[in-house]
């Protein structure tokens, strides 16, 4: 019988309600505590997913002596203090993305995490989306040829929000490359890997932070061109060209449900409905790593998660070039 890991959750905005929809959902996941400032919103959000405690501070849930592992689902300045926390706890962690705002703290944050012998891992959902990763076998084992293109974007129509908003709000680690843009800058380096060169402009919106951002990055023989953005909507679809073919990511291609395969004269398309909200794959690779003993999962490790980030901060220099 698979063992059931005991979670907690720290920070409950709309991100970690999705992902405590979708622990319901594993048989063995077991919501154990959940934490937030406010010790009504705790006891609430407790009672609506089922959890054991509810508490109305964060150090309380990380000296939790039930819990293996807390997911992190607040703002982005607050990722690295919290993880830290956790990890001194001796807890697993997964931290939603970005892991951190820059280089320096994943650095640090991965450097606690083997210190403490504790997993950590950034919650980059997508990785573990099916249709993902079958797009990734099919590329990989030469289904298009040799993949020369790569197309993505993840945008929305949002300038309408406050400026205190966490998209918009410099303090709370805002703007969309932050919060968008590493889901198509995620998937390039997926099929990808590394470019040799990123050239990238951005439009900032009136608090500072960036509201549009479009690059293109360079590799030895593939190019990628990559967009996020609050100022339109979009189908947000994905694609990725080669030699003999192409593949499409339909629809929200960060969760897609489906992906599909066109040769000259061929088309191939399968299905992947997601399980609940879709962050049910992520929960099983983090259950099977801790109850294996890994410190990191082999899909998104340390390493792609630092390499992912130093991508991000490639792109900040370009943006501030300008």
């Amino acid at each position: 019988m698979a063992k059931t890991i005991k979670w907690g959750i720290a920070g409950l905005g709309n991100i970690a309600r999705k992902f405590a929809g979708d622990l319901k959902g594993v048989a063995q996941a077991e919501l154990i505590g959940v934490a937030s400032t406010s010790r009504d919103r705790a006891k609430a959000f407790q009672k609506e997913f089922d959890g054991q405690k509810a508490y109305d501070k964060y150090e309380d849930l990380y000296r939790d002596p039930e819990i293996e592992v807390i997911y992190i689902a607040s703002l982005n300045q607050n990722h690295k203090a919290m993880t830290m926390a956790a990890l001194e706890a001796g807890k697993g962690v997964l931290c939603e993305k970005p892991l951190g705002l820059n280089t320096k703290e994943i650095k640090a944050m991965v450097a606690l995490a083997k210190k403490q012998n504790c997993f950590l891992m950034e919650a980059l959902w997508s990785r573990f989306n099916p249709a993902i990763q079958k797009a990734k076998q099919w590329i990989e084992e030469g289904y298009i040829g040799e993949p020369k293109f790569l197309y993505a974007e993840f945008s929305f129509y949002r300038l309408n929000i406050d400026s205190s908003h966490r998209l918009l709000d410099p303090k709370k680690g805002g703007g969309v490359l932050l919060d968008l843009g590493v889901y198509p800058l995620f998937l390039a380096y997926l099929i990808l890997g590394r470019p040799k060169n990123i050239v990238a402009q951005s439009i900032l919106g009136s608090t500072g932070v960036d509201v549009q951002t479009s690059m293109i990055l360079q590799y030895e023989n593939a190019q990628a061109v990559l967009y996020s953005g609050i100022a339109n909507e979009s189908d947000n679809h994905a694609r990725v060209g080669g030699t003999e073919g192409e593949i499409l990511l339909h629809g929200f291609w960060h969760n897609a449900q489906k992906v599909e395969l066109k040769k000259i004269g061929a088309t191939t398309q399968e299905d992947f409905p997601s399980e609940g909200n879709g962050y049910v794959p992520q929960i099983k690779e983090v259950n099977c790593c801790i109850a294996a003993g890994k410190k990191e999962s082999e899909l998104w490790s340390h390493q792609d998660a630092l390499e992912l980030g130093q991508m991000v901060e490639q792109v900040f220099e370009k943006i501030k070039e300008k």
